[in-house]
């Protein structure tokens, strides 16, 4: 019955489109329910795509999306990070409403065996879809939590989402899971070990001294125990990089751990027959599948195949395989028949990597013009991401929009699309963005766009209805290091607040539409609109604070320190290992 239906639906849009009317005219799609395939790249610079600017990585597929579809050119993550951008993705809402943001630098969840992670009271648009009939599928990466108070109670795996079928990391690559010079935790962990050992070690051979002089009297009991703290310690910043890789990275098939750790050089053949499979059974009915890929975040995992190709290192080929991936992903469309009743976005959690550096190599992307990068709450190279939008038929092949747009307009777009209804009991952050791409619009619904860094706001836009102009007002913006520097480089990502971070009274203030690359911050004296437009903004930001709720931050400290009891494993913990993929049954 729902083959049926989907099957009818999609017929009568193709008979309005062959009866005349044009792509940009349909203006009602509610009955329509096509399939939706939502592509997202991991750290991806949006100055790395052909369709964009670039013109020395090679991405025909993703190109080949843009030049069949529409394609934003001021599209705006949530935040800079995975964690709470892919939070405000998911539920279209600023990730401070569902408080998967943090206070106090643990920007985005530290391992997969702790209790923070997207809360079960929020509303994804996998589970609105669910509800509506659709086959919802999850392939990649997660990153949003998984346990509470057991390592199998799943209460923030994506199957409690909404989603029916999950395949993939539920935590993120990172260096650490090759031991990687490039570490997000591991070396800094090693570090405090090491420390903690020598004073330890120190005071044991102190305590020992001192009794075999007979300096000093009393039991031999702190000697003993002094001399096992040392030894654990010691173990401990040994063995903690093999941890890691047993503890975070690892992949699953929705409540079952497929293999721990993994094996990276099939990872990426792995996960296209995973989306080939679910695309071929569920072909007959309407499904919404989220391709996450673990591209393009450090290590740079990168077959054989790829290695070498591109002529921007391992970055460029691992972009390059990205790409290829993506065509991948299409040709299976293509062969089912299912290109015409699909719409496809494709578009990536935050901007490139700058401090992803080891000596004169650049392992993180590149953000175009656009200044700053990932981990920088309010710069536009951390939050301008791609955005392309394909639905042949539908919408108008070719098109550019430079209207501001954000990746929680995703959430009214597709569930209004697939015949749901965005909550009303709730602020909904995201716009619909049907009227945009459908051209039944001229502007953005947005006049204002909030740039959060943890709970700290570090800027915001004021798109002006009455002239067009595109207004940021920073009022913190991190301590660029070296001095004069254009990322903290030194450190894995530049903070949020303390003394690296710089208070600007007034704030600072940028003209977009003649400014993009933030490089000339207007004055009073060279900007006769200065105060009106921080009036205005000052308005729109107290407006906004008055629609929050306070909720308990999942990234604070509390829920983000590893519990060995919330730890998935293949086995009896702490021996976590297996290889069901490898297993022919």
């Amino acid at each position: 019955m729902l083959h049926l239906e989907h099957s009818w639906s999609w017929l009568a849009v193709m008979v309005g489109v062959l009866l005349g009317a044009r792509p940009s005219a349909c203006r009602d799609l509610s009955g329509s329910r096509p399939n939706i395939l939502l592509l997202m790249a991991d750290d991806f610079g949006i100055g790395d795509i052909g369709c964009y600017g670039n013109n020395s990585i090679r991405t025909p597929n993703i190109d080949r999306l843009a030049e069949d579809g529409v394609m934003l050119t001021q599209h705006i993550a949530a935040a800079s990070v995975c964690t709470p951008s892919r939070a405000a993705f998911l539920t279209g809402r600023y990730p401070l409403r569902s408080g998967m943001v943090s206070s106090n630098g643990y920007r985005v969840l530290q391992w997969t065996g702790v209790s923070g992670g997207l809360p079960t009271n929020e509303t994804t648009f996998a589970k609105i879809l669910k509800d509506r009939g659709y086959a919802t599928g999850l392939i990649g990466k997660w990153h949003l939590g998984l346990n509470c108070e057991s390592s199998n109670d799943h209460c923030h795996h994506p199957l409690n989402h909404g989603f029916d079928h999950f395949y993939g990391m539920p935590f993120s690559m990172m260096g650490d899971c090759i031991h990687w010079e490039l570490s997000e935790k591991r070396a800094g962990m090693e570090h405090k070990l090491n420390v903690c050992f020598q004073i330890m070690a120190f005071a044991a051979l102190t305590l020992t001294a001192g009794k075999l002089t007979h300096l000093t009297s009393g039991s031999w009991t702190p000697v003993v125990w002094s001399t096992i703290a040392a030894t654990l310690l010691f173990v401990t910043s040994y063995s903690i990089g093999v941890l890691i890789v047993h503890a975070d990275c690892f992949l699953m098939r929705n409540h079952t751990i497929t293999e721990q750790p993994m094996h990276f050089q099939r990872t990426t053949s792995l996960i296209l027959k995973e989306v080939s499979s679910f695309v071929q059974r569920n072909k007959h009915r309407p499904f919404l599948l989220f391709v996450s890929f673990l591209h393009v975040h450090t290590p740079l995992i990168t077959t054989e195949k790829f290695r070498g190709k591109s002529a921007h290192g391992l970055y460029g080929d691992n972009t390059e395989e990205m790409d290829w991936m993506v065509g991948q992903i299409l040709d299976t469309l293509d062969m089912e028949g299912l290109t015409n009743s699909t719409l496809v976005y494709f578009t990536s959690d935050h901007g490139g990597s700058l401090e992803a550096q080891l000596g004169k190599e650049q392992y993180g992307g590149w953000n175009g013009i656009y200044k700053g990068g990932k981990g920088m709450g309010g710069w536009e190279g951390g939050i301008r991401v791609p955005g392309i939008f394909r639905w042949p038929g539908v919408l108008q092949a070719g098109r550019v929009i430079h209207e501001p747009t954000s990746l929680m307009d995703v959430f009214p777009t597709v569930v209004q699309l697939g015949g749901g209804e965005v909550p009303q009991d709730r602020v909904t952050d995201g716009r619909d963005l049907l009227p945009l791409l459908l051209g039944t619009a001229q502007h953005s619904d947005h006049e204002f766009l909030l740039h959060y860094c943890e709970n700290f706001l570090h800027a915001a836009r004021w798109r002006q209805r009455d002239g067009g102009r595109l207004w940021k007002v920073h009022y913190m913006t991190p301590l660029f290091h070296p001095e004069g520097a254009g990322a903290c480089y030194g450190r894995g990502v530049c903070p949020c607040s303390g003394d690296q971070v710089a208070h600007h009274n007034p704030p600072l203030l940028f003209d977009l539409s003649r400014d993009p690359s933030e490089a000339h911050a207007l004055t009073p004296d060279t900007e006769p609109s200065f105060y009106h437009v921080m009036d205005t903004v000052a308005r729109a930001v107290e407006e906004h604070r008055r629609t929050l709720i306070p909720v308990p931050l999942q990234l604070d400290t509390l829920g983000n320190i590893w519990r060995p009891w919330l730890q998935p494993c293949c086995g009896q913990f702490p021996l976590c290992w297996c290889d069901r993929e490898g297993d022919p049954r």
